[in-house]
């Protein structure tokens, strides 16, 4: 058992390219029962043949609970995960997977929804598209942000006649020069909600730009990766409790919060990737280096995120409201 829930095995009912680098997953019972429902926004997380669980969402319909589908983009700079999966999971295979959760959701109640995705982020948000459509409310608008045509997953099911006017794929070659201008959609709120999913690099820039949004209304999903947190040259240091005045050793390559965790002490988190603010804690003492995409500019000096965030270069010890 985990955090995630006990993983069942699935049967892997197809496996293939969906774009460049892209691959779909589609996942049943062996036996054919009906799967946990889940929400869209979802995923899974899903043990790999040699032992690493990583976390795919879920592209597929979620009124549909006879199978899940996942898609994959094949990253040989990545950790590993995705590899191996891509290139050695088949049609027929068993893949263990613990039931959907959900850090992504479709939150609020707003006057429409703006979708953002880069890349492979589209995943998630191909789920929520669905769930929309079937019912029909409330209004919609995806801007999907791709290198070219051939990596653009989904392509033709986002193209089609009834997706007009809702759907604004760019393809930018990746020259910066050629970058999508997402300004104009996000100069005012207008009750709207923003759901942003891609590249940290994307990820970052809409949060810069919605500063002056309500924060319940702009929502980030990055897979809990992790991969744009920790850094080549991260150094130690460590963090006092204010309530006991423990000091807690925090060794690069390793979290707060699991520097937390080896210690005993127990702290509310989820995603593990700054994007949900669940681990949000307050700050006592100490700089630090900020690496969430939650905290607004002037909660900085008073909050943290212990999924991510480290003492900034040249502090020691921070002082931590636990």
């Amino acid at each position: 058992m985990d955090e995630d829930g006990e993983f069942r095995p699935l049967r892997v009912l197809a496996a293939e390219a969906i774009a460049e680098g892209i691959f779909r997953f589609d996942l049943a019972d062996p036996d054919g029962a009906d799967l946990p429902a889940f929400t869209a926004g979802a995923h899974l997380c899903v043990r790999l043949p040699n032992g690493l669980t990583r976390r795919y969402s879920l592209c597929s319909d979620p009124a549909e609970t006879a199978g899940y589908s996942i898609a994959v983009k094949r990253d040989p700079a990545g950790r590993g995960g995705s590899v191996l999966l891509c290139d050695q999971v088949k049609a027929g295979d068993l893949l263990p997977c613990a039931p959907p959760r959900n850090d992504f959701p479709l939150a609020g109640n707003p006057a429409s929804r703006l979708f953002i995705a880069g890349g492979i982020g589209i995943t998630p948000i191909m789920a929520m598209i669905r769930h929309l459509q079937a019912e029909g409310r409330p209004p919609w608008k995806l801007i999907y942000l791709t290198r070219s045509a051939a990596e653009t997953a989904f392509r033709d099911e986002l193209s089609a006649p009834d997706l007009k006017g809702k759907v604004t794929i760019h393809h930018d070659g990746g020259d910066p020069d050629r970058a999508f201008d997402l300004w104009p959609l996000l100069d005012q709120p207008k009750g709207r909600h923003i759901h942003c999913c891609g590249p940290r690099g994307l990820m970052q820039a809409v949060r810069d730009m919605t500063g002056h949004w309500p924060a319940s209304a702009v929502h980030f999903e990055d897979f809990g990766s992790g991969g744009g947190q920790k850094r080549a040259d991260d150094a130690p240091f460590a963090v006092r409790l204010a309530s006991s005045g423990a000091r807690i050793d925090v060794p690069p390559g390793t979290t707060i919060l699991d520097a937390l965790r080896g210690a005993g002490i127990a702290v509310s988190h989820s995603c593990e990737s700054g994007t949900c603010g669940s681990c949000r804690t307050g700050l006592l003492g100490g700089a630090v280096d900020h690496r969430d995409l939650v905290l607004m500019e002037h909660e900085k000096a008073s909050q943290l995120m212990v999924c991510v965030s480290r003492a900034a270069p040249g502090t020691e010890e921070l002082v931590i409201d636990l």
